[in-house]
C-alpha cells in the first residue's frame, strides 16, 4: 500500500498571519492521522517562516505516525533535528527568497556537505531522505551520500501540459525503476493535487507522497478529515 503523508505548514503560515496560538498543529495532525494521513511532513526553514522550533519540538512528542522532518543543510537546524529526533529528516534545497521548494538538491556539485549532514542524522538514529530530480544518472552519487530513500520532485509532473505528461511521466518512471533495483527507497512530491495524482500512484516502484498545499487548500471547503480521506481514497484506487 503506498503511503501519504501531508505536509501541515500552510496551517502554520496561516497560524502566523495574525501572531496568535492557534489553530494548533498537533491538533491539525491529530486530524491527519485519523482521517487515513500515514504521517505528518512540517518544514523548519532557516528563517521559520512557518514552522518554528516550538512545533517541532511539540509534534516530535505528539504525533502518533511518524514525522518526517523537511531542511535544508543548516546547522542551526540540524542541532534541532538532533535534539527532537524526527523518524524522517528530507534534506531539501533552499533559498530565503523562494515561496516553496523549487527543486531537487544539487547532489554532484555539493557532494560532500550532503553526505556530512546524512552521515550526521544517521548517527543519531534518523532515517535519511534526498530530495532530488528524476535523473538517472545521478543514482550512483545518491547511494554515495548514505541515504535510505530518495523523494522526487514532482513539479515538473505537476506544471508539464498535457502533450507533456507522459513523457514526463515516463522518465520518472525509468527513473524509480532504476533507483529502486540500487536499493533506494522511492517516494515523491511537490506539486501533487487531486487532479494530478492518480497517474503517478501507476508508478508501483513510488511508496510514499507527500502532499500539503492542495489538502490544505481544499480542507477550507470541506473540512481537513474529509481533504485526507479523499486523497487518501484517489490513492488506494489507483493502485
Amino acid at each position: 500500500m503506498k503511503l501519504l503523508g501531508v505536509n501541515i505548514d500552510h496551517i502554520a503560515t496561516l497560524r502566523n498571519a495574525r501572531g496568535e496560538f492557534f489553530p494548533p498543529l498537533s491538533h491539525a495532525a491529530s486530524i491527519v492521522e485519523q482521517a487515513g494521513g500515514d504521517f505528518i511532513t512540517i518544514h523548519l526553514r532557516e528563517d521559520r517562516r512557518h514552522i518554528n522550533d516550538d512545533d517541532l519540538a511539540h509534534l516530535s512528542q505528539t504525533v502518533t505516525t511518524y514525522l518526517n522532518l523537511e531542511m535544508a543543510c543548516n546547522e542551526d537546524v540540524l542541532k534541532r533535528a538532533i535534539e527532537h529526533k524526527p523518524f524522517k529528516a528530507t534534506l531539501v534545497p533552499e533559498r530565503r527568497e523562494e515561496v516553496t521548494t523549487e527543486g531537487g538538491l544539487d547532489v554532484v556539485n555539493h557532494f560532500d556537505k550532503i553526505k556530512e549532514y546524512v552521515t550526521a542524522l544517521k548517527e543519531n538514529n534518523i532515517f535519511v531522505s534526498l530530495f532530488i530530480e528524476p535523473d538517472i544518472k545521478g543514482i550512483d552519487k545518491f547511494m554515495e551520500t548514505g541515504a535510505d530513500d530518495i523523494e522526487i520532485h514532482t513539479g515538473g509532473y505537476s506544471l508539464a501540459t498535457p502533450q507533456q505528461k507522459p513523457v514526463v511521466l515516463k522518465r520518472i518512471s525509468e527513473f524509480a525503476q532504476n533507483a529502486q533495483k540500487k536499493g533506494l527507497k522511492i517516494c515523491a512530491g511537490h506539486g501533487l493535487t487531486y487532479h494530478n495524482i492518480s497517474p503517478i500512484c501507476q508508478i508501483k516502484e513510488i511508496e510514499e507522497f507527500n502532499i500539503g498545499y492542495s489538502i490544505i487548500v481544499r480542507s477550507i471547503f470541506s473540512g481537513l478529515k474529509n481533504a485526507v480521506s479523499d486523497m487518501k481514497r484517489l490513492i488506494k484506487e489507483a493502485n
